[in-house]
């Protein structure tokens, strides 16, 4: 199960993480966001102690998306050493969002 993320521990779990950190940011109406769930789901089990698969609720946290711009859901966000480095927005597979953790991983 993702790690949930929230406006007040951002900053501890994300912003001050030296690793990789993967946000996905959904809300419980969003059709595309439920079909990305078991995604992420499996994604933060594949990649458990390698970097931090995280969910952002946006009805319940509204500073994380402002603050990076997100509009559309789901959006995933790859941070590295606290900073954005990768932006991804829409429906997509386990094995393109995997490609984008191991990039940063190896990097």
């Amino acid at each position: 199960m993702a790690f949930e993320i929230t406006d007040s521990n951002f900053k501890q779990e994300v912003i001050d993480n030296e690793g990789v950190a993967v946000l996905d940011f959904w809300a419980e109406w969003c059709g595309p966001c439920r079909m990305i769930s078991p995604i992420i789901d499996k994604l933060s089990a594949e990649y458990d102690g390698k970097a931090l698969i995280g969910k952002v609720n946006v009805d319940e946290n509204s500073e994380i998306p402002v603050e990076f711009g997100v509009r559309s859901i789901p959006t995933i966000l790859i941070f590295k050493g606290g900073k954005l480095v990768d932006r991804h927005v829409g429906l997509t597979t386990q094995a393109v969002l995997a490609q984008k953790i191991e990039s940063q991983l190896a990097s």
